[in-house]
């Protein structure tokens, strides 16, 4: 078993919701509400879910970029939230972030050269001076891109060339985890490829820990390792890639995959879509218990009352992590990729 480089402890962040004349709070956004999860060395953990459930707010509350309404996170055996000043600002070298949109996460008033290289300007011990033209050289090699293309600016670059540049700055200081706080979803599918197969290598290169947060599942079932689902502010189910894929257990997991294009069109009319009613609550008045159960075709009146735990739960083969009193799996139709099989062999035992 890998080393943990970063464990999270049941993180909250609570927004207060402000109203009245002297603008009191009124009540609460629960935008994380308990989350906890380890992220072993080297790995990259997924986190999915719909928007507003809470992916991007963890992701900035483990760059401590917000501060959590109560939690702990333990970064490579140090409690950040109890760092201040010089040790917090060492502590940043170590955890960095890639941002979703490639152009807005870029200054448009610095070249490419001053992009990259501000966070030696932040950290001057890290590279020498007289190096760092140098050494923004070979970052941009290193992502793909054009050395020599250094003076440019953001606008005269594509989408996914500036999604390079973001990754370049964000490994800039050698960090040991990257927060990818969905670094594709605004990039073509045939860049979306290339930008993820380069992570790839950054990640065997580097030797880094990735957290990936997407909506994307085909994205996330290419580059993750482990992968957690979120559903309004709750990590409902938690493991391995082909058990979340392959076996989930949580009614939510299974009707997000069962929404999923089947790429087989004789297999799209025998795969059943799971079609969930209503509309998600609001995160400012979650429901009681479950907070699935308003949608949930499982719902009892347990649900209603008690607090599901994520704990292990049986899924058919072993067992991994669900926050839902009846988890069980549910049949996943699967399909083979025929198109370089000979075409007469292709229904030979069928």
């Amino acid at each position: 078993m890998a080393e943990a480089i970063l464990t999270a402890t049941d993180l909250v962040k609570y927004y207060p919701i402000k109203g009245g004349v002297l603008r009191r709070t009124v009540g609460q956004v629960k935008a994380v509400d308990g989350v906890s999860f380890e992220l072993l060395k080297g790995e990259t953990l997924g986190i999915v879910g719909e928007s507003g459930c809470g992916k991007s707010t963890l992701g900035r509350l483990l760059m401590r970029l917000e501060e959590p309404t109560s939690g702990s996170v333990v970064f490579d055996g140090v409690d950040m939230y109890a760092q201040k000043g010089r040790a917090m600002r060492k502590l940043r070298r170590d955890i960095q972030i890639v941002f979703q949109d490639p152009y807005t996460s870029l200054n448009p008033r610095k070249t490419v050269g001053d992009i990259i290289g501000e966070p030696f300007d932040i950290h001057p011990d890290v590279v020498p001076k007289k190096g760092r033209r140098k050494a923004v050289q070979d970052l941009l090699d290193l992502v793909g891109l054009n050395p020599e293309h250094i003076n440019r600016y953001p606008h005269q670059f594509s989408g996914g060339q500036r999604q390079r540049i973001g990754i370049a700055r964000g490994i800039a200081l050698n960090p040991k985890v990257l927060i990818c706080d969905e670094p594709v979803s605004a990039l073509d599918v045939s860049v979306q490829a290339q930008v993820v197969n380069l992570m790839e290598k950054l990640q065997d290169e580097l030797g880094l820990s990735y957290i990936f947060i997407a909506h994307d599942l085909s994205v996330v079932r290419h580059i993750s390792d482990r992968v957690g689902v979120m559903y309004l502010g709750k990590m409902a189910e938690l493991g391995e890639e082909d058990d979340i894929y392959g076996r989930p257990t949580h009614p939510y997991t299974q009707a997000l995959l069962s929404a999923v294009p089947v790429p087989d069109p004789t297999l799209r009319d025998k795969r059943e879509q799971i079609v969930l009613k209503g509309d998600v609550p609001s995160p400012a008045n979650p429901p009681s218990g479950c907070r699935f159960h308003t949608r949930c075709w499982k719902a009892q009146d347990k649900c209603k009352t008690d607090l599901p735990l994520l704990e292990m739960r049986p899924d058919g083969a072993g067992e991994h992590l669900s926050a839902c009193h009846f988890a069980a799996p549910r049949e996943i139709i699967e399909t083979i990729d025929l198109t370089e099989v000979d075409p007469t062999a292709q229904t030979a035992g069928a």
